[in-house]
């Protein structure tokens, strides 16, 4: 019998390319995102279930799992991909701009998770895989809001992995580094308030030296294969890192100390 994954955020990106990958592996794919009407490669191929899901909408992470299980009879992996970046100055962010990158990072990984607890519970497993980012191992300039929402990915999976081991089931982390997606198009939200003088010469250094880093991304397939590996591993890994840039910038952290790291990131960004 067919393996299943169900998948946020699977209209592009990394999403999209893991529905390609496991589709193509023989699995069924429940590819949710919030808009399928729009969607016209995945609902052409077989095994794959384009349904809707907004992550900030409880009604409909529950209906997409209950339509995922009726279609194929289970769900054995939850890849909690759906998500967005928020940069720019603190103080240039309105509060609800502050609330829905929590909510759609946090609170919407969150509830997608434990909607689907109780039926990994009854099963006896299940495997639970969050994307983060190096940027849930280290912070950039301006990602106050993203990196804090990636650093709350990463405790909420290595304290989670204590409650799934409890019926049988595994929490797994991806960190992808730099990837060549639409995240700094559409799944970025950048905010300069230029009255703000005194952040202007860190924005536009910062600004300038992430298109320099997006120029040499890994595609999203990279992360999809990662996913993979997690999903079909049969081991207890944690963490996966995914890029060669993730693991060089991962290992650069590990080995340095605040001060250090702080001062590598200011001469990379010329600050």
């Amino acid at each position: 019998m067919s393996q299943t994954i169900f998948i946020t955020g699977a209209s592009s990106g990394i999403g999209k390319e893991t529905a390609k990958l496991f589709q193509a592996k023989g699995w069924n794919v429940i590819a949710t995102m919030r808009n399928p009407a729009k969607e016209t490669e995945l609902t052409r191929l077989d095994n794959v279930l384009v349904t809707a899901l907004d992550v900030l909408d409880v009604a409909s992470i529950e209906k997409a799992v209950s339509e995922g299980i009726r279609r194929f009879g289970s769900i054995d992996v939850l890849l909690n991909n759906a998500g967005y970046g928020a940069y720019g100055m603190l103080e240039s962010f309105p509060r609800e701009n502050i609330i829905r990158q929590f909510n759609t990072n946090v609170i919407g990984l969150l509830d997608v998770t434990k909607a689907l607890l109780p039926y990994f519970r009854s099963r006896k497993g299940g495997i639970i895989i969050n994307i983060s980012s190096i940027g849930g191992k280290m912070s950039f300039p301006l990602g106050t809001l993203y990196h804090g929402t990636k650093f709350a990915v990463e405790g909420i999976s290595e304290a989670l992995t204590y409650e799934v081991e409890a019926f049988g089931g595994k929490v797994k982390i991806v960190e992808p580094g730099a990837i060549a997606t639409d995240f700094t198009g559409r799944s970025m939200d950048i905010k300069n308030d230029e009255s703000l003088v005194e952040y202007q010469p860190l924005v536009q250094k910062v600004l300038a030296g992430v298109e320099t880093m997006f120029a040499k991304a890994s595609p999203a397939s990279v992360v999809a294969e990662v996913v993979y590996e997690a999903a079909t591993d049969g081991t207890n890994t944690l963490r996966y890192t995914a890029g060669e840039d993730a693991k060089a910038v991962i290992g650069m952290r590990g080995q340095m100390d605040d001060a250090s790291f702080f001062g590598a990131i200011k001469q990379q960004f010329g600050l």
